[in-house]
């Protein structure tokens, strides 16, 4: 492999982006150069204008977090500001991939830890290998959960558990993960990369306009009241029903075929 930190390809033919976090000899823990060059991935999404993207994790490891030796601090040292790491790396990527107009996969190969695990949360669909674990390892540094773990970990599931596996930092399976609702499934080892690769392709051949609104209406739920998430629904509907998508969907429904959806 190259020795690049980030990985990006895009297959004109099926329209899926993927992203491969690159330093398996780390288990792809995060540096600054990681960051940067994540951040030119991102955009390079946005540029093929893809219409899937997947993330996922060179060798054993998803992500491990921060490479902490990219970032030491020795006892007596001058502090290091975690501010600003999260300001200007660890928000704008998160916010990136919540706002991304397309579905976001995580493809979790191996250990999710830290800030690597609430990345993998970030994506619209977490997938994980039977062998995968997660991990919040920020209690045992005396951290927070960051990357949006505070976020997603209560809202997915619920209170108590986001504090056994906040306060605890203990390492759960992806089985476990699926029973508590932190991820959407885990797959055979041998069956994952076909099954991803077939998850992404079918959602990016699906109607990619609604997908997004879906999206955005699912995300805003979380802090809207009801009146306003009928209103949001009431104006999202009316977008997605003048789209051709809708107009294609409702045509090979009637004649019994497969929809071309064009994502407009």
């Amino acid at each position: 492999m190259t020795d690049q930190p980030i990985l990006y390809s895009y297959n004109r033919d099926t329209n899926v982006a993927r992203i491969t976090l690159n330093r398996p000899e780390r288990m792809n823990a995060f540096t600054q150069a990681m960051h940067s060059a994540m951040r030119e991935a991102m955009a390079n999404v946005v540029a093929d204008a893809a219409r899937a993207l997947v993330i996922t994790g060179a060798g054993r490891g998803f992500c491990a977090g921060q490479d902490l030796n990219d970032r030491a601090v020795a006892t007596g040292a001058a502090p290091v500001d975690l501010g600003q790491s999260m300001e200007h790396n660890y928000a704008p990527l998160v916010r990136s991939i919540r706002t991304l107009p397309i579905p976001v996969i995580a493809a979790v190969n191996g250990v999710a830890a830290g800030a690597g695990c609430n990345l993998a949360l970030s994506c619209d669909l977490v997938m994980a290998t039977e062998s995968a674990s997660f991990l919040q390892p920020f209690c045992k540094l005396g951290l927070i959960p960051d990357t949006g773990g505070s976020y997603f970990l209560p809202r997915l599931v619920g209170t108590q558990r986001a504090m056994g596996l906040a306060l605890l930092g203990d390492r759960i399976t992806a089985r476990r993960a699926v029973e508590i609702g932190l991820i959407w499934e885990c797959v055979d080892d041998a069956l994952f990369a076909t099954h991803i690769e077939s998850t992404a392709q079918n959602l990016a051949a699906g109607p990619t306009l609604g997908i997004a609104k879906t999206k955005l209406a699912l995300y805003a739920s979380a802090t809207n009241s009801l009146d306003e998430q009928l209103a949001l629904e009431t104006k999202l509907m009316r977008e997605c029903g003048n789209s051709d998508d809708y107009r294609e969907g409702v045509a090979a429904f009637k004649e019994k075929r497969l929809p071309k959806f064009l994502g407009r």
